[in-house]
């Protein structure tokens, strides 16, 4: 499994993908927040918090994570070489945990340098250090949590076809469903269990600085679910 990780890892930064998916996520992040007139701007809306970035990271997520992982067993179908790495001594398993780990440790390190704006939060805050670290703390859990069910949704949506733009188009579907489509259909039916079957119901409950267990439960039940998708229709490719 770690050779197929180190493998992933290395291919995305041997060629532009791992760089371009880094700077798009900072660069969207930072105009948005900093720059961009608009409501997620944080200097505009005068608070020492970071929601701002807690909310717009979700969305841009939706579709970087499903660029990241659109290759992962597409390209591998498409060059013919999915045969060949399911012959390697490892089990099926392991070999989707590898391009998982890949890809999420991949959008991990394009999060890191976002700690910068905690530090520059706190320096702004009004006196200074006036920032809910408990709840900044939670948020970034939560992301971590999303960023997990992303991805696996990602990796299941790169085994239904070897065309890359047509699992990017259904791992965006299968994440903005799973991130807001719960949500809305709540909202039409006024049934409050239908949202809690959504990402953002707990993600926004764990950005409240309060980890839940039931929260965490679901996003490692939804990411579980989706990786036994990815290895069962591996399992029936090779059938």
């Amino acid at each position: 499994m770690f050779a197929i990780l180190k493998k992933e890892i290395n291919s995305f930064f041997a060629s532009p993908i791992g760089y371009l998916v880094i700077a798009i996520f900072l660069l969207l992040n930072g105009l948005f927040l900093w720059f961009f007139k608009g409501e997620f701007n944080i200097i505009d809306n005068g608070f020492a918090d970071l929601s701002s970035f807690f909310l717009l990271a979700p969305w841009i997520l939706v579709f970087l994570i499903p660029a990241v992982t659109m290759r992962s067993f597409a390209d591998e179908k498409k060059q013919g070489t999915l045969e060949l790495l399911l012959t390697k001594p490892v089990s099926k398993f392991q070999i989707v945990l590898g391009k998982y780990f890949g890809a999420f440790i991949l959008i991990i390190i394009a999060l890191l340098p976002t700690l910068l704006y905690v530090f520059t939060v706190y320096k702004l805050g009004s006196p200074e250090g006036n920032l809910d670290l408990g709840s900044t703390l939670g948020s970034y859990f939560g992301l971590l949590f999303l960023v997990a069910a992303y991805t696996a949704m990602g990796i299941f949506a790169s085994t239904l076809s070897e065309n890359q733009i047509v699992t990017f188009i259904i791992a965006v579907f299968l994440c903005f469903f799973f991130y807001i489509g719960f949500e809305g259909i709540a909202d039409a039916l006024s049934n409050n269990f239908i949202d809690g079957l959504g990402m953002s119901f707990h993600f926004k409950s764990m950005s409240r600085g309060v980890l839940d267990t039931r929260d965490i439960i679901y996003f490692i039940s939804v990411s579980g679910l989706f990786l036994a998708l990815t290895q069962f229709n591996i399992n029936k490719k090779q059938a």
